[in-house]
């Protein structure tokens, strides 16, 4: 951007006789887009916008429902083995509620196999970022911003005669070190000499992403529950979370891991319903609350009189007694589960025809919108606009990059 320099010097002795507090004040009701050219006005300008301490008080910000939008990840073909994944966003602030596109679609970096279409995940936002991540790769993205960072991979190898399988990954922020956590839980074994796997080893990996550093835990319980890749999961109060059951039993948990702590422990759920279609759980994000959901898998089986969708909502963290149904909703035709709840009254999905929708618990509307992708390929999540930096790491090989 060329800038006069009369009006440069001008704007900047106007810049320098505010208070910085009414400064700031006055740069926190703007945009990211805005505040990213406002750091062009003076170089005061600039070293404000791009401190530490700005970013967090922009951060940690007071906001509504209003300044909220909803992202979305989609994947279409492109080829016979390529697909290619893009972001879009949207808002609503009107009456009618209607999803309008505020910003252009984005093309997710470096997803582009079938794999990565079907076994993908988005993750977040956590303190400003989110995580997109397969079990081979894991990419930290500012949607605001358009920076991202592709993490390196894993460095533990396999010994020869052995086999990894990777069972689940996550992601979040420990405020203990104030840096993000990645982590990647995977059993190694063997095979029997008729070809099936014998009983491994678990192990859990963690990638501290301010140094860049990945490491193998070395207390990890070797009755940690099993996971699997696609377990509805979410990182939440400090900790991430899996819907799973306990080894050897037929007990529904949540189990959690611990950023600061890196300790695993569990929650237990609510008692729920069974289906005789089969039972899916689903853990989502209601009045800022930890939210767990019960549905049937659709199938002929249903009775749609009497099968029926529950949601409880953890009231008091971490506290049993707190948990409370808050909804019981008619069967939806969620195609594997919910992708999220906005403003808590539009709960989204996707539905068998790739197209999404939503269901609104205050009017009990189901409709169908004009956003599509590849069956099951659709992820979404909630997030509010930030400046958050993504952190480069200690190796002079990391780069950030725009997408």
């Amino acid at each position: 951007m060329k800038l006069n320099s009369k009006k440069y010097k001008m704007s900047d002795r106007i810049i320098m006789k505010l208070p910085q507090d009414v400064f700031i004040y006055i740069l926190l009701r703007l945009t990211v887009k805005l505040l990213l050219r406002f750091r062009c006005v003076s170089k005061s300008c600039y070293t404000l916008i791009q401190s530490s301490t700005f970013i967090n008080i922009h951060l940690d910000r007071t906001t509504t429902s209003e300044d909220e939008y909803i992202l979305f990840k989609r994947s279409f073909k492109e080829d016979v083995e390529s697909y290619k994944g893009i972001f879009s966003f949207y808002s609503s602030h009107n009456d009618d509620g209607d999803l309008n596109s505020i910003f252009p679609d984005l093309d997710v970096p470096n997803m582009k196999s079938l794999y990565s279409i079907d076994y993908d995940k988005i993750i977040g936002p956590c303190h400003g970022l989110i995580a997109v991540m397969d079990s081979r790769s894991t990419i930290l993205f500012n949607p605001s911003t358009r920076k991202y960072r592709l993490l390196p991979s894993s460095p533990f190898g396999t010994p020869k005669g052995y086999y990894r399988s990777i069972d689940s990954g996550g992601f979040g922020f420990d405020s203990v070190v104030n840096d993000y956590k990645v982590l990647r839980i995977s059993d190694v074994y063997t095979e029997d000499r008729y070809g099936y796997p014998e009983e491994g080893e678990r192990k859990v990996e963690v990638y501290e992403v301010g140094i860049d550093i990945w490491r193998e835990l070395d207390h990890v319980d070797k009755d940690l529950p099993r996971l699997f890749w696609l377990t509805s999961s979410m990182y939440y109060n400090g900790a991430y979370h899996w819907i799973t059951t306990l080894n050897h039993e037929d007990k529904l948990i949540i189990l959690c891991f611990d950023m600061s702590t890196e300790i695993f422990r569990n929650i237990n759920t609510p008692d729920t319903s069974q289906f005789s279609s089969g039972t899916c759980h689903s853990l989502v994000l209601l009045d800022a609350c930890l939210s767990f959901m019960c549905h049937p898998y659709l199938g002929s089986e249903i009775d749609p009189t009497t099968d029926l969708i529950d949601i409880w909502m953890m009231k008091d963290y971490n506290v049993y007694e707190s948990w409370t149904k808050k909804y019981t909703i008619r069967v939806l035709p969620i195609d594997e589960s919910p992708l999220a709840v906005w403003k808590d009254s539009l709960l989204f999905f996707q539905g068998k025809s790739g197209y999404l929708m939503s269901y609104d618990f205050k009017s009990e509307e189901v409709k169908e919108w004009n956003l599509h992708g590849c069956q099951k390929s659709m992820r979404a999540m909630v997030y509010k606009e930030s400046l958050v930096l993504i952190p480069r790491g200690s190796q002079s090989s990391t780069q950030l990059q725009n997408i």
